[in-house]
């Protein structure tokens, strides 16, 4: 019946809602509305060197707090609704139709809400490398190189390897990916750190757990990196051959490209493209991107700073994927916990994205 279909359909947002409401009691907008519009409606305001400014994000706050209203509002009354009219079918379908737009809404309205930060609409890089352990972290690292590409496959960002360097004997040694759409960074950052993965080898013919580490980082792709210019005499601009698949002219010719900034020992490298020069580009922009992140970390205080680098070890990591004796991934920073392993390393990371963010 549609009445079911709909108390469902509600249902099946409530979460979203809740997490709506838990980011907004803490996010301090209400707060910052109150004196922006003290300020604004004071009767000297018209005087102050920064009206234009505080106008415009005192409007922006405004529209802000009416659509959380709304929306909260809304879904509220829809409940109300489906309890009043739950036997009038025609009714009920003008009310399908306003429940259908209001979850468009909300779903919007949650992205925005979020990732609110000047970076978190950005392009990305993510790089991933095996921490200590040989074979063992290395095939990890693959695991989780796999993760993400799924991840951005589910949620319609184009990832491309860029670079690529394979394990001994299984895994891979690094990665990198440069990652397009909407938001990427935004989504993404909260990957920033050390994995830790618990499980039985798959390269221990005695059949033992093992405990493998490998860390993630993440870069967003600044607009503007132009901006940064390098003395010849601070870059290493190496060339070598490129590992792993991409065909004759790829591994036979020297277009793979590493450049090191000498002063700040910052290292970027770019593999994917049959062209020199297209590798140069790209290593570039990342080696770039890089000290634009290192500069705006370094002028963050201690509490703002979220993507502190860590070492690749035990007690440092920010997730542990646990397959056994039981299964469970928990993100340390936020305790939140999953019991099915196998769908979170399949690319469902939103639910850790989220509990991120609202953190």
């Amino acid at each position: 019946m549609l009445i079911d279909d709909l108390k469902e359909l509600l249902k099946s947002i409530e979460p979203d809602v809740e997490l709506i409401k838990k980011f907004w009691k803490n996010s301090g907008i209400d707060e910052e509305y109150q004196k922006l519009y003290e300020r604004v409606h004071q009767p000297d305001f018209w005087k102050d060197k920064d009206q234009a400014n505080i106008s415009k994000r005192s409007e922006q706050v405004k529209d802000q707090r009416n659509s959380y209203n709304t929306i909260i509002n809304t879904y509220k009354e829809f409940n109300e609704l489906l309890d009043l009219f739950g036997e009038d079918e025609v009714e009920l379908k003008k009310i399908e139709q306003e429940i259908a737009s209001s979850v468009r809404n909300l779903k919007r309205f949650k992205i925005a809400l979020l990732l609110n930060e000047p970076d978190d609409k950005s392009n990305c890089f993510l790089g991933i490398n095996a921490g200590a352990g040989g074979t063992e972290s290395q095939d990890w690292a693959s695991i989780l190189l796999r993760m993400y590409l799924r991840f951005c496959e589910n949620n319609k960002l184009t990832a491309q390897v860029i670079d690529h360097q394979g394990g001994d004997e299984a895994g891979i040694k690094s990665a990198m990916l440069y990652i397009k759409g909407k938001n990427a960074y935004g989504l993404l950052k909260s990957e920033h750190g050390v994995h830790r993965l618990v499980r039985i080898s798959p390269f221990d013919s005695n059949k033992r757990r093992h405990t493998s580490f490998a860390s993630v980082s993440i870069i967003p792709e600044y607009e503007k990196v132009s901006e940064i210019v390098f003395e010849p005499k601070d870059l290493r601009i190496d060339t070598y051959r490129a590992s792993g698949a991409g065909g004759q002219h790829v591994n036979k010719t020297e277009s793979a490209v590493r450049i090191t900034h000498l002063p700040t020992n910052t290292v970027a490298q770019c593999q994917n493209q049959r062209s020199q020069i297209q590798n140069r580009e790209t290593a570039m922009k990342m080696l770039k991107s890089r000290i634009l992140q290192k500069q705006k970390e370094e002028a963050r205080t201690k509490q703002e700073a979220k993507h502190e680098k860590k070492k690749i070890e035990w007690g440092s990591q920010i997730r542990s994927y646990v397959l056994h004796p039981y299964k469970m991934v928990k993100d340390h920073r936020t305790n939140y916990e999953s019991p099915q392993p196998d769908l979170v390393l399949d690319g469902n990371l939103m639910p850790f994205i989220e509990h991120y963010l609202i953190s």
